[in-house]
């Protein structure tokens, strides 16, 4: 279970935590370099044969006509469409405010700079569908690409085991309006929607959770596409002090660790009352959970109760760390949005909890993992649009610079590029 451990002695714990982030599988690269030429080769056709391998025998489509797209949503449990509704409206209203618009600047002697930003042409999102179906996964990835002005949004998710789309990604599909579903799963979907095949489209950008063998090769493919992140397992670090609910910081640690056995479930408190509270209400809770083994096993290699000395060391930690999401339960959690400066996504008060994100408020829930949240952001709008600059100037403008120019060039021993100035005002 969940070890208690002092922040003196947490340094083996974060070098432990560290370590996680940086290893690599190099038998799954291995596998995954194979499908990667075997698509690339023979396209359609390896994406069907690994299709009948991995996911069923004979899927009932490969793309996902139109009328079915409907059907499922004509068909849907009203209540669930209901409840994507509110998700999407919350969703959008967030997103729309991150919209970019270009600029141009008209300068007194005629120079005219610029820079022009519009959507990607064709982006590739690929949803699970297997025995976790992630139907929030596909509406928190379309909905900033289609506000972003993407052209084309392609979908692509494994077939289920009778070989039928799963209904409620194709109902998430519908509402968002997304343009072409294609029944393909695997490191083989990323292939061919990386390289294209006579039947999937090519993309400029791949983005969307997946398995290790989805996330390795979005890693080997980026370069011929973007990709929105590296990611790795989901994790949670909560902050809270001594008056803090006991029972709901158990539950939000469960949220977690039920994800995947790799999964990190991390609470850092300034109180070891409220540390042995939490194991104990842990000890309780997760013996009514449908995945009790995996969040089991998560708690036992990647959880950590941390007490610390005051509520500044466990900012400290929260820092080092860099999570995917921090939650702040305590008494004034919104003084600690200045203090997080390393984090994917901030829950402030002890009804934010991450679950929220995941599936409602409006902020993305597609965030940066294994610490990368020094440097990463959360997908959005941003991530799904390309810049262009523009410079015009007038002869007399270009005179007037011209000097500076040559003289930069000519100290980087580069005299083409100072002669392309100087041609310009020779006799």
């Amino acid at each position: 279970m969940i070890k208690l451990i002092k922040y003196e002695d947490s340094e083996a714990f974060l070098a432990e935590n560290k370590q996680r982030a940086s290893s690599v599988n190099e038998s799954v690269e291995k596998t995954v370099k194979q499908i990667i030429d075997n698509v690339k080769a023979n396209g359609d056709k390896a994406v069907k044969e690994y299709t009948k391998k991995f996911d069923c025998e004979k899927p009932l489509f490969y793309e996902v006509p139109r009328d079915a797209i409907n059907d499922a949503l004509t068909n849907a449990d009203s209540e669930f469409v209901d409840s994507m509704l509110n998700a999407i409206e919350n969703i959008t209203d967030f997103h729309q405010r991150q919209k970019q618009n270009g600029y141009m600047v008209a300068k007194d002697n005629g120079v005219i700079l610029g820079q022009r930003v519009r959507g990607l042409d064709k982006v590739g999102l690929y949803v699970p569908g297997g025995t976790a179906p992630l139907p929030s996964s596909l509406i928190m990835n379309a909905i900033p690409a289609k506000i972003a002005g993407v052209g084309e949004v392609i979908v692509t998710t494994p077939p289920q085991k009778d070989g039928s789309a799963n209904s409620d990604i194709l109902v998430a599909a519908a509402l968002c309006g997304v343009d072409r579903i294609f029944l393909a799963g695997g490191a083989q979907a990323v292939a061919a929607l990386a390289f294209g095949t006579d039947e999937i489209p090519k993309v400029s950008k791949i983005v969307g959770p997946g398995n290790i063998f989805v996330a390795t090769a979005k890693k080997m493919l980026f370069g011929t596409i973007d990709i929105d992140m590296i990611a790795g397992p989901s994790e949670i670090l909560i902050i809270a002090d001594e008056k803090a609910n006991s029972r709901y910081i158990a539950a939000d640690l469960l949220s977690q660790a039920e994800h995947d056995k790799l999964s990190s479930s991390i609470l850092v408190t300034n109180s070891e009352k409220l540390g042995i509270e939490v194991k104990e209400q842990i000890s309780k809770q997760i013996t009514n959970l449908d995945r009790k083994e995996i969040a089991e096993k998560s708690l036992e290699n990647y959880g950590v109760i941390i007490v610390c000395n005051n509520m500044s060391e466990c900012v400290d930690i929260a820092n080092i760390i860099a999570a995917e999401h921090v939650e702040v339960l305590a008494e004034n959690p919104l003084e600690f949005i200045g203090k997080i400066d390393n984090v994917g996504s901030l829950f402030l008060g002890e009804y934010s909890p991450e679950a929220l994100g995941d599936y409602y408020a409006g902020p993305n829930h597609v965030l940066p993992t294994s610490g990368t949240a020094r440097f990463f952001s959360p997908l959005g709008v941003d991530s799904f649009i390309k810049k262009s600059s523009y410079i015009y100037y007038t002869k007399e403008a270009l005179e007037l610079g011209k000097d500076d120019i040559v003289r930069i060039a000519l100290r980087e021993k580069l005299e083409a590029h100072a002669n392309s100035i100087a041609v310009r005002f020779e006799d």
